[in-house]
């Protein structure tokens, strides 16, 4: 709950340094306020668990999937003045509502009611929708910010309206109360109706096949930044709260359940790899590499009782790789109309350390030993091995096996061509924020243990 307060409060602080054209201190002062923060959230953790009215729940789960947030958002945060250089009047605009974003994704893994969960979804995709038109002058971010909200406000009605009928068969919106009742086998109808809807609401903001098809024109026409924001922070939020509901609702959803939600899986991983083979955009292909992430993650779902510290592990890995990817394209296309692959061309010549971490960050992606990446998806095959799901596991090999050949194509190009420009300085943010964020992978994959055991 104070974790909240304080990242709210940030938010409100970076605003009011606007009226006073405190402009420069704003980023050096979000980061600081959210290390502090990082630090008191780790401090809460291994606490006895804390009810507030039953609103916001502070346990274990919401304590290290918060902590990830915040380092996520810390690393967003800090490449925003590079970034924004032409918008640098504005930045007050875009750390704030990054703040703001960040206690939703607080919100989303902390509720104990579901009004709670629906106020932390909506903060964070109204936040979203800002930033993938934020650049009013190009027609490619309009399309994006414009297509993004009307399929965040259909899938969010879907929410809405499951949320709705799940109150209409319990009579509360109170997740222990949902939970408890849902043990008694005369539970409404409108309860698995509203499960269902509840469902493709956050199939919608996870991106899963198949409510995957905005994202890839999404993730395209925003800012690059953004698309960070919404390939890291925002899926991992978005899948940390289907997590947390599933563990909830699980007693109640019949067998059939689980086929619909392997199919899922299998047909996300499986289509986001084969579409992505086709792109020449990087971050169209990063958009179909998400869906196939997405398709991976689900799989945690179909255990939910022993995959909370395995989802946690690959949230991480993941979103660690991504962030260190996104910043070295960030810096390869800041003066490019486009993010096509040959902007990429003899990186490995004029940059070798960005071009060394972005294939790193590729190869971990791909899940190639040492990195995180490999041993979140070793720890998930197991688990899934033990609930008998053979033939997913088997797609998941073959689909991470495809997925070598588009992260190839991009190193290819870095190590094999020319490069067409000369050489241009790093900005300090990027260039720390690819090392720290691939450094951080490459630690936890070396010590996976340090992240599983905190949920286990």
């Amino acid at each position: 709950m104070y974790t909240l307060i304080a990242i709210t409060g940030l938010g409100v602080l970076c605003l009011i340094a606007e009226i006073f054209n405190a402009r420069k201190v704003i980023v050096p002062v979000a980061i600081i306020g959210l290390l502090a923060t990082l630090a008191f959230t780790i401090s809460e953790f291994n606490s006895p668990a804390s009810y507030y009215n039953n609103m916001v729940v502070v346990d274990n789960f919401s304590t290290a999937f918060s902590c990830l947030f915040i380092i996520l958002a810390i690393f967003l945060i800090s490449m925003d003045p590079d970034f924004h250089i032409k918008q640098i009047h504005k930045i007050s605009d875009f750390v704030g509502i990054k703040l703001f974003m960040l206690s939703g994704a607080v919100a989303m893994v902390s509720f104990g009611n579901l009004a709670m969960f629906f106020l932390g979804i909506e903060i964070l995709s109204i936040s979203l929708y800002v930033l993938a038109a934020s650049n009013r002058l190009n027609l490619k971010s309009n399309e994006a910010g414009m297509k993004y909200f009307l399929m965040g406000a259909f899938a969010s009605g879907f929410i809405l309206f499951g949320i709705a009928l799940i109150y209409g068969a319990i009579g509360s919106f109170d997740m222990r109360v949902i939970q408890e009742a849902g043990t008694s086998a005369d539970v409404e109808d409108w309860f698995y109706i509203g499960a269902i809807m509840l469902s493709i609401g956050m199939l919608f903001k996870i991106a899963a096949v198949p409510f995957h098809f905005w994202a890839p024109d999404v993730y395209e026409g925003s800012p690059a930044l953004t698309t960070a924001t919404m390939s890291t922070l925002a899926k991992v939020t978005a899948m940390a709260a289907s997590f947390k509901l599933v563990s909830v609702m699980n007693v109640n959803l019949p067998e059939t359940s689980v086929f619909v939600l392997v199919t899922i899986a299998a047909l996300s991983m499986t289509i986001g790899n084969i579409m992505a083979l086709r792109q020449i955009n990087v971050k169209r292909m990063l958009a179909f590499s998400g869906i196939s992430h997405a398709g991976f993650m689900l799989m945690t779902l179909l255990a939910v009782s022993s995959t909370a510290g395995i989802l946690l592990y690959y949230s991480a890995a993941y979103a660690f790789a991504g962030i260190a990817a996104f910043a070295v394209i960030l810096y390869v296309t800041r003066e490019k109309e486009n993010e096509d692959i040959y902007n990429f061309n003899g990186l490995g010549k004029t940059n070798p350390v960005l071009a060394a971490i972005l294939t790193a960050s590729l190869l971990s992606m791909a899940g190639i030993p040492i990195f995180s990446g490999f041993f979140a998806k070793v720890f998930l095959f197991s688990e899934m091995l033990q609930a008998n799901h053979l033939i997913l596991v088997i797609i998941a090999v073959i689909n991470s096996i495809i997925s070598v050949g588009y992260y190839f194509k991009l190193i290819l190009a870095m190590y094999t061509k020319d490069a067409t420009e000369p050489t241009q300085p790093v900005p300090f943010a990027y260039g720390a924020v690819a090392i720290v964020a691939i450094i951080l992978n490459i630690a936890i994959g070396i010590m996976p243990t340090s992240i599983l055991d905190l949920l286990a």
